[in-house]
């Protein structure tokens, strides 16, 4: 009976213990099924977070942006490229990050702006804090940063800031073609220059612009008009190389420029492109123009002369010569010593409004095409008076654009067509080297003005413009800037317009100094001949091998011999049937 109770009572004891066994493992069955639905619950929890943030939360931020026009699709086109005649890089767009905010939803606005003021060293912590305080849905906080950037604001963590791809507008050259080209705004508009003028196509993005400009070329100039505003401590400078049978513009400075990539850094005055919206009293270069206008009227020859010995007094006005040579000149004499009487008695025996009507026809009285929206409108005098004709013969009273000049001039001296300007290249098929436009001048009076202006730099004040093996010819002018209805004897506008090689020219070459300033090395002289005519002479010099221009024996002598005999003869009171240049 005993071992039958012992048995009974291990068997009782078994089953207690199987069933604790039971219990306990029961227990961990639970606790395991707790563990996996808290894992689960988070899991999902995480899950419905990231469907929030990526399709429901950011999604709509996007499409408020869309709407208010501050973000583009994500599957626009970049902008365009622009590239030089060579197919050079001056302008592309970069895809960038940018980063904004959905305040709403984020916490501890001061830590964070805090921390985005350490990675975005551009804007303040006090800055950043207002934007994440402003509460709004959407927000910039900043455009177009850069991928250390990116990565930084990244690893922040923060749900409440997200990307945007955006372009950021690159320009390798910055202030080179600053005012060529122009900028964009930080949505990529175009706002000036180039990139506002074909902004339509750029936008597109399927092929890109193409210019004229000779980017080698746009350094040379730059480099060399920087150098003389720099030493002559001018206000400002301008530059231009234009083709003068095609119209293609080669290089064009304006000086002081800008970044584009900053250009709200710059003073207003950087930003504005002298070389086509300035307008000025270009002085002694109009020499240029109403020598041509009196030459092709038929009325005045090379033999003709007139007398510069005493001044013209006209009611209040007094018109005298900066090196008065007091007596009879001689065409070409008037021409190579800027005799503004000389040029004022030549122009008045035209008669009517000759002098008017060939400057219109030059284009001086409308803005100058080109394609670029700075374009300045001239100033001229209305109604046109007889003083009008005088002062307006040698550049006082009438104020165009530097490119108006130029312009102008390649017509003189490409056998008497004035072509259209342009920036941007046409297709060699319908590029000819034959000018195409309107006739101005006879081809003969293109000749007789080529042969003044090879004279002036053999004999005359443009000696500075001279290179060996080139033959430059062109025109000085110094012209006493208007202030408040006074020329200010000290303040100066010294240009030299030029043209090589002058026997058959292919380019037109124009340097501008404002104000500058004489120094000892020009014996305090400011004047054209001195600051202007050597700019161009450097760039001819650099630019003629660039282009395969082959160098010239001296045949300047050939060009000038048969005026420089008359003037040898003239000055040796010789009579002109006796000279055999009475022509």
């Amino acid at each position: 009976m005993g071992m039958f109770n012992d048995d009974s009572n291990d068997g009782q004891s078994e089953r207690v213990i199987q069933g604790e066994r039971v219990s306990v493992l029961g227990q961990a069955k639970m606790r395991l099924v707790m563990v996996a639905l808290l894992l689960l619950l988070g899991y999902t929890a995480i899950s419905l977070r990231l469907v929030d943030l990526t399709l429901l939360r950011s999604k709509p931020i996007q499409q408020v942006a869309l709407l208010e026009g501050d973000v583009k699709p994500l599957d626009h086109p970049l902008r365009g490229t622009i590239l030089d005649r060579n197919g050079e890089l001056i302008a592309t767009s970069l895809a960038m990050a940018s980063v904004y905010a959905d305040t709403t939803i984020i916490d501890n606005k001061p830590q964070l702006a805090k921390q985005l003021s350490q990675i975005l060293q551009g804007q303040s912590e006090a800055d950043l804090l207002r934007k994440l305080t402003s509460g709004k849905k959407f927000i910039w906080i900043e455009r177009n940063i850069t991928p250390k950037q990116e990565y930084a604001i990244n690893a922040l963590g923060q749900p409440g800031l997200s990307f945007q791809e955006e372009d950021r507008r690159i320009y390798p050259g910055a202030s080179l073609t600053s005012h060529l080209i122009g900028y964009t705004d930080v949505d990529g508009h175009g706002i000036s220059g180039i990139e506002k003028f074909a902004n339509k196509q750029l936008e597109k993005g399927d092929k890109p612009v193409k210019l004229t400009i000779d980017l080698r070329i746009q350094h040379i100039m730059h480099r060399e008009l920087e150098a003389s505003v720099a030493k002559f401590h001018a206000k400002a400078g301008v530059g231009i190389v234009m083709d003068v049978n095609t119209g293609e513009i080669i290089a064009m400075v304006s000086l002081p420029d800008f970044d584009p990539h900053h250009p709200g850094d710059s003073p207003d005055d950087a930003k504005f492109n002298r070389a086509t919206l300035g307008v000025f009293e270009m002085g002694s270069t109009f020499k240029l123009f109403s020598s041509s206008a009196a030459l092709d009227s038929g009325k005045v020859t090379f033999a003709s002369n007139f007398d510069a010995a005493e001044p013209i007094h006209y009611g209040r006005f007094t018109i005298t010569d900066y090196h008065a040579k007091k007596r009879v000149l001689s065409v070409p004499e008037i021409f190579i010593y800027s005799s503004n009487i000389g040029t004022a008695r030549m122009a008045a025996s035209l008669g009517g409004n000759t002098l008017q009507d060939f400057y219109k026809s030059l284009g001086f009285f409308t803005p100058v095409p080109v394609e670029l929206p700075e374009r300045g409108q001239p100033l001229y005098p209305s109604p046109w008076r007889d003083i009008s004709t005088l002062t307006c013969s040698f550049g006082h009273g009438i104020a165009v654009s530097p490119l108006h000049v130029i312009r102008a001039t390649s017509a003189l001296v490409n056998g008497g067509i004035l072509v259209t300007p342009t920036l941007l290249e046409k297709d060699n098929e319908s590029l000819s080297l034959t000018p195409q436009g309107t006739r101005v001048i006879k081809p003969q009076t293109s000749q007789m003005i080529r042969q003044l202006m090879a004279l002036n730099v053999a004999d005359g004040s443009g000696a500075q413009a001279a290179v060996d093996g080139y033959n430059v010819g062109g025109k000085t002018g110094t012209a006493e800037k208007n202030k408040g209805g006074r020329y200010e004897h000290n303040l100066l506008l010294s240009s030299f317009m030029g043209a090589y090689p002058i026997g058959n020219p292919r380019y037109a070459v124009l340097a501008i100094l404002d104000e500058p300033k004489g120094i000892p090395e020009t014996h305090g002289f400011a004047t054209a001949g001195w600051t202007a005519a050597p700019v161009v002479a450097r760039v001819v010099e650099q630019m003629a091998p660039l282009y395969h221009i082959t160098p010239e024996a001296d045949s300047r002598r050939d060009i000038i011999r048969d005026l420089g005999m008359y003037l040898k003869e003239f000055k040796e009171g010789k009579s002109l049937a006796a000279t055999g240049y009475d022509r």
